[in-house]
């Protein structure tokens, strides 16, 4: 089997206990009223305490650890196959960690707080799912479930025009769940395999290919086309973007929480977990308008940004940008075997690349989610205004939300010293030499987002105080205390990266030498 997939097979199944927790949470949570929030709080809890001992577990090879291997149904190729490397096992992490984020800052969910927190565990046993499921069926299962309490998410707690907007939301990505169902159906007629590690063993040594061309002519080409678009809708890259702002805006701020801060990486997640391992040398052959597009995103993001008026959606805008750096280090290191740039030595630019890909994405899962926290507790103290001119000279009136909201707008700008700035980095410190001119023109999206963020400060904290804003409310204690983690994070993380890179970094290695292009 595939080096991505060795590892040792776990005595005890801690993947299946994660993954089922929150179902037994929402279950309970579903019943229990007004205590449902507390019963919510303690799994997320638990289930961060689980994915922090499996995240410390891991083989210090960068292979698959604690793989669950058992038979289902095999006659079609189905297999319960779990496992997680350093990739999953970061992912993991940063779901749990957004989903007590989520959890804590929805106390003002009054409206069938039962059925709410039920669907927010439910949520994050689809996000468990999908990070550790190692045969397609099993993750297509959860990736799907991971829809379908978002809908009802943005539907029933939503804003006035939640309902066009959670219907935006499931149309565009069950279209691109189906392209996804069909290219692996298409895979799996021409393999009898839905196993991620057989397939990307048949697709290193050119099987894969040629079976499916055997039984299906030249489709290997639109195939890849079908899985990036199923990906491309969850990331989102432009054009596939149009459902994320409407969605961001009009869901509560604590399920925008986990829109942007965990759902938006399982297509991050699925492209290198399951596009480049299998559709490699396509995706390869696709590079440059792929890398037009990544472009497009980064600098067409940040520009969509700074014409926004409401902070959701100024936000939304910002993380289709920030994620577009991780969609440019993805497509920059899939160079073509035999290619001009595949002539040199450019092994430690597609290391530096892929860290900074997986680095983003935690780091900017944990700002993300801080930021639409920070705009919840505005909304709850103004009566739900989030105006980009509503505002003004907060800083007077609130000097600590100011400032640790300041440190989270840094940290999305990018500023050395704080987690954004890391991943940024080292994607461009790998883009760079296999794309010198994309880094270069993304490089626009670097100063736009400045300005933007900027702007925010100035608009919101700084200049003269308005007087009906003259009394507005600090933070309080338990206020603090709940951001502290969050405001402690992108502070370690921006100091001290080496606690996440280290463990990663074999797990990047391992992935680029299975990896054929």
């Amino acid at each position: 089997m595939n080096g991505l997939m060795t590892g040792a097979e776990a005595g005890f199944p801690i993947l299946t206990l994660l993954t089922a927790l929150p179902v037994a949470g929402a279950v309970i949570a579903l019943f229990s009223g007004r205590h449902a929030r507390g019963v919510a709080l303690f799994t997320a809890l638990i289930s961060l305490v689980l994915a922090l001992v499996v995240w410390t577990r891991l083989p210090a090879d960068g292979t698959m650890g604690m793989v669950e291997l058992h038979t289902w149904a095999p006659s079609i190729g189905v297999e319960y196959h779990l496992g997680v490397d350093g990739l999953g096992a970061l992912m993991l992490v940063l779901s749990a960690i957004v989903t007590l984020m989520s959890v804590d800052a929805a106390h003002r969910v009054h409206h069938q707080p039962g059925l709410y927190y039920a669907l927010v565990l439910l949520l994050q046993s689809g996000l468990f799912g999908s990070f550790t499921a190692l045969n397609f069926f099993h993750w297509f299962l959860f990736w799907e479930l991971s829809l379908i309490p978002a809908f009802f998410l943005i539907k029933l707690w939503g804003g006035p025009k939640r309902g066009p907007a959670a219907t935006q939301f499931f149309v565009y990505t069950m279209a691109g769940s189906v392209a996804l169902l069909l290219a692996f159906l298409a895979v799996f007629l021409s393999t009898g395999s839905m196993d991620f590690g057989q397939l990307a063993d048949m697709a290193a040594n050119g099987t894969l290919a040629q079976k499916v061309t055997a039984h299906l002519g030249a489709v290997m080409p639109w195939l890849a086309i079908g899985v990036l678009a199923g990906f491309a809708v969850k990331v989102p890259l432009m054009p596939f973007h149009t459902w994320l702002p409407n969605a961001y805006a009009e869901a509560p701020s604590p399920v925008t929480m986990l829109l942007t801060g965990a759902m938006s990486k399982m297509g991050v997640y699925g492209l290198l977990r399951i596009a480049l391992p299998i559709f490699g040398p396509q995706i390869a052959a696709m590079r440059t308008p792929l890398l037009v597009l990544a472009v497009v995103t980064v600098v067409m993001g940040a520009w969509a940004a700074a014409a926004q008026k409401d902070l959701k959606r100024v936000f939304a805008y910002s993380s289709v940008n920030h994620l577009g750096y991780c969609l440019l280090g993805i497509f920059a290191l899939a160079v073509p075997a035999g290619g001009a740039a595949a002539s040199t030595s450019l092994g430690a630019s597609q290391a530096a690349a892929l860290n900074g890909v997986i680095l983003q994405m935690f780091n900017h899962g944990i700002t993300a989610a801080a930021l639409f926290w920070f705009i919840a507790m505005i909304q709850m103290r103004t009566g739900g205004l989030r105006g980009l001119n509503d505002f003004g000279g907060l800083r007077k009136p609130a000097p600590v939300f100011a400032g640790l909201m300041g440190i989270a707008l840094f940290s999305s700008l990018g500023l050395p010293g704080l987690n954004g700035f890391v991943g940024e980095f080292l994607i461009f410190r790998g883009v760079f030499p296999l794309s010198w001119i994309s880094a270069t023109v993304s490089v626009l999206g670097l100063l736009v987002t400045a300005a933007v963020i900027l702007t925010v400060i100035q608009k919101v904290f700084a200049g003269p105080v308005p007087e009906r804003w003259i009394q507005f409310p600090d933070l309080h204690a338990s206020e603090r205390m709940a951001l502290a983690p969050a405001i402690g994070l992108m502070l370690l993380l921006g100091l001290v990266p080496q606690l996440i890179v280290d463990t990663v970094n074999p797990t990047v290695v391992n992935l680029l030498a299975h990896w054929r292009f």
